[in-house]
């Protein structure tokens, strides 16, 4: 295998390398965002729970 042939593999190589990097970190990112509204939809769920806690707690005071 000549040198250019190797600096072509190695070419190839790093190319690939590359888009899998750039892919991997779109990933991230994409779940980065995704984990985000997730954690705002529970922090809402768990203050609809606290609210619905507090009017049972309330209702059952008032028996």
């Amino acid at each position: 295998m000549t040198i250019d042939e190797r600096l072509e593999r190695l070419t190839e190589r790093h190319e690939s390398l590359t888009l899998s990097v750039e892919s991997l970190t779109h990933d991230i990112n994409r779940m980065r965002i995704l984990m985000d509204d997730m954690m705002v939809s529970i922090a809402r769920l768990a203050r609809v729970a606290e609210v619905h806690e507090h009017r049972i707690s309330h209702l059952e005071d008032n028996k």
